[in-house]
């Protein structure tokens, strides 16, 4: 591997650890550094996968404060998220390379918009709660997403956890990681199994991941967020636009 990718790939850990900490999106920074060193879109979504599985142990280290309390309440998300990540690795393992390039842009345009619309979607979850049944329901059907792709997966979850809980901001988005991080894993040990994990990529990215989440909820605490979240949110559509160009050659 050269220097140069080995480069791309640590600095995309590091954005996707704090892109997903602080925003949810680390899979529209991330992935496409993995397709940036030429791994193919496949190979490229499981290692992403499986180098994601850091961003938890950062966050949990970067957010006990936030996490301290909640453990029943954990245990019970990770439970639902997990169950969803088995059948999201299924389905992408069941899914053609082709169907998944095709499908692939949609949900990185999906990521954007949401991110785009978090504001509002905050908002309309004032107003509204969520049963133990619905939040777990919902929790898996996230779960199932972030299995098969993940990209804005946090942005989902996080909504979904503001409709369940008032509560501040740093402790939703401490939850929804590691709620997250446990679809990855689950996940993670399908690939690892069966799937054309890049294990160099993943150990690379991972280590930047690892820094990346361990930073961002102290930055989530101190820093406002709305600019970061409408850049990534451009470049997102701007990425969606190529993969959709790329999918039609």
């Amino acid at each position: 591997m050269l220097v140069s990718d080995a480069f791309v790939l640590v600095a995309g850990g590091v954005g996707g650890g704090l892109t997903g900490s602080m925003a949810g999106l680390a899979s529209l920074v991330s992935y496409p550094a993995l397709l940036a060193v030429g791994i193919p879109p496949i190979a490229a979504n499981v290692t992403n996968t499986v180098a994601l599985l850091s961003n938890t142990a950062g966050t949990a280290i970067g957010a006990r404060p936030e996490l301290r309390g909640h453990g029943q309440r954990l245990l019970r998300l990770c439970a639902a998220a997990a169950v969803g990540g088995l059948a999201g690795a299924v389905l992408l393992l069941a899914t053609p390379s082709s169907t998944f390039e095709r499908i692939v842009p949609a949900l990185v345009a999906l990521g954007a918009l949401l991110l785009l619309m978090r504001d509002q979607l905050r908002r309309w979850a004032g107003h509204r709660s969520l049963s133990a049944p619905a939040l777990s329901a919902a929790v898996l059907l996230i779960g199932v997403y972030g299995g098969y792709f993940g990209a804005a997966a946090g942005v989902l979850m996080l909504a979904v956890l503001t409709v369940a809980a008032t509560e501040p901001l740093p402790v939703s988005n401490a939850i929804k990681s590691i709620a997250l991080g446990a679809s990855n894993l689950a996940a993670a040990i399908i690939y690892a199994l069966v799937a054309p994990v890049n294990w160099a990529a993943a150990g690379l990215m991972a280590v930047g991941c690892l820094l990346g989440s361990w930073l961002g909820p102290m930055l989530v605490r101190r820093l406002p967020e709305r600019p970061l979240r409408v850049a990534i949110a451009v470049a997102a559509f701007g990425l969606a636009a190529y993969l959709w160009w790329r999918a039609g050659r």
